[in-house]
């Protein structure tokens, strides 16, 4: 995960500025959705424009929230498992 959110990378010192930093109003859902749209459209200079408005743990939780939540709606839009969805997004074999 540290790979994939530049914010990670910040000491703890980062972390109180990053949760600081960005418009007020920010919350760590609004950043997730912006920061996986960025990521999915390799658009790095948003991506760490909403790596900044959360700590990297709250960006973590909130890409982690978004994931499950999408797949859910996808696996019912499919009337498939959660986990065969998955597998077929990430190219892994079924078991």
């Amino acid at each position: 995960m540290r790979r994939l959110l530049p914010s990670a990378r910040r000491g703890a010192g980062g972390e109180a500025a990053a949760a600081g930093s960005g418009r007020a109003g920010r919350n760590l859902f609004e950043a997730a959705a912006v920061y996986v749209a960025a990521l999915a459209e390799d658009d790095q200079e948003r991506m760490e424009e909403a790596a900044t408005w959360v700590s990297p743990g709250q960006l973590a939780f909130g890409v982690n929230e978004l994931a499950s939540r999408a797949l859910l709606v996808l696996a019912r839009e499919r009337s498939q498992t959660p986990e065969t969805v998955a597998r077929a997004l990430l190219g892994v074999r079924p078991d």
